[in-house]
């Protein structure tokens, strides 16, 4: 046996679980085929965020947010934690409207959400625009850098005795009375067999692929965000701005860059792996910034990035047991949720192979809400879904 548990995907999923299960004397395996943290773990915009959290994930988000707040203790390295806050922003009636319901739910589970009118917006954050009406303040949301997120899991891990492997494929896998055995070919073309109790399938965009050796479904479909960085800017905020539909979201770094995001997210190639920002998103983004902060149009944007993250319909991970293979366990599509449920997802896990049991709140996103025909609908969705991204402004 190559090891009691073997985690197929090497993103901030797969290296927090590895991490965790080492903390509880398991030996790991992780088997990433790229790098680690190279497709959704580290293109993402970096949010932590509890304010608009979809509903069936905000208690399992404020477990993880506090365990955010004690990470770089955890692995005794900085992933540049910034607790200063999320601001929402109104820019019309209906986003008003959701202001007050984001805060109202939010409030229900004991998260602190202020309302805040224009003049009070205007004067705590005197660079907004005129389209502003209105905002919310969460002062428990932070954001980190994703970039640093899934290695340095990997470092911590590696430390407490995991096996971290790069540039090696899973080719396919299969469940016999020994385990888990799984094929897979070397960074040199080398293929050989690895063997394991324990499986669990964190492969991303991927996992469909994974599941279906086992006879399951995840209808997923892959989607990438649109991230931009500008040029050092002198400091002008401190919390994460984000108005409320997600069209455009912008913060600071330590450093004076200003990280720029925004929704829908874009249709991309999981096949070849291979994807790349269009302008006309990045200038359709821009100019969202730029009517929200319009002193940023004086700015250059040096770098812009994207990656393949999975989707799922109802836009909830998968998280659990598999309901045909025993010693199978799911950790995927996360929606572009994962950065902000990773820790307490991995929690879960880890708590569910060790034990058999776990009192997180993951129900929701077990496996089993898929029907047989789940696949042929979400293909109905993905197709609608690149046809809104291609053809929408944005």
């Amino acid at each position: 046996m190559d090891a009691e548990v073997a985690i197929v995907g090497g993103g901030l999923i797969g290296c927090m679980t590895a991490h965790e299960l080492r903390r509880r004397g398991r030996s790991v395996l992780v088997l990433e085929r790229g790098l680690l943290g190279g497709q959704s773990s580290g293109v993402s915009f970096g949010s932590l965020r509890l304010q608009g959290q979809h509903a069936p994930e905000l208690p399992l988000a404020l477990h993880a947010q506090a365990l955010w707040t004690e990470v770089e203790t955890l692995i005794g390295e900085s992933v540049e934690f910034a607790g200063h806050g999320h601001v929402h922003l109104a820019v019309d009636d209906a986003q008003e409207a959701r202001l007050a319901g984001n805060a109202e739910h939010g409030r229900a589970f004991g998260l602190p959400i202020e309302l805040i009118g224009r003049q009070e917006a205007i004067r705590r954050w005197p660079f907004l625009g005129a389209s502003v009406r209105a905002a919310s303040f969460s002062a428990r949301d932070a954001v980190v850098n994703p970039r640093l997120v899934a290695p340095a899991f990997a470092r911590a891990a590696q430390r407490l005795g995991a096996t971290i492997c790069e540039r090696v494929e899973v080719l396919a896998a299969r469940h016999d009375a020994g385990g888990f055995a799984l094929q897979c070919r070397d960074r040199d073309g080398a293929e050989r067999t690895l063997r394991a109790e324990v499986l669990v399938n964190a492969a991303g965009a991927w996992s469909g692929t994974l599941a279906g050796w086992f006879g399951e479904t995840i209808p997923l479909f892959a989607a990438g965000p649109a991230e931009m960085v500008t040029e050092p800017v002198p400091r002008f905020v401190e919390p994460t701005m984000h108005v409320v539909d997600g069209s455009v979201l912008f913060r600071q770094t330590s450093r004076g860059n200003v990280v720029i995001g925004g929704h829908p997210r874009m249709s991309v190639d999981a096949t070849t792996r291979r994807t790349r920002v269009p302008p006309d998103k990045m200038l359709t983004n821009l100019g969202r910034l730029v009517a929200i902060a319009p002193h940023l149009r004086a700015y250059a944007v040096i770098r812009s990035w994207t990656g393949i993250e999975g989707y799922l319909e109802d836009m909830m991970p998968v998280l659990g047991p598999s309901a045909t293979t025993p010693g199978l366990f799911h950790a995927c599509a996360f929606s572009g949720h994962g950065l902000q449920l990773g820790p307490a997802a991995a929690k879960a896990l880890a708590e569910l192979i060790t034990t058999g049991a776990t009192a997180l709140p993951i129900a929701p996103f077990g496996i089993g809400r898929f029907s047989a025909e789940g696949r042929r609908q979400v293909h109905s969705l993905a197709e609608e879904f690149q046809d809104d991204v291609l053809h929408r402004p944005g």
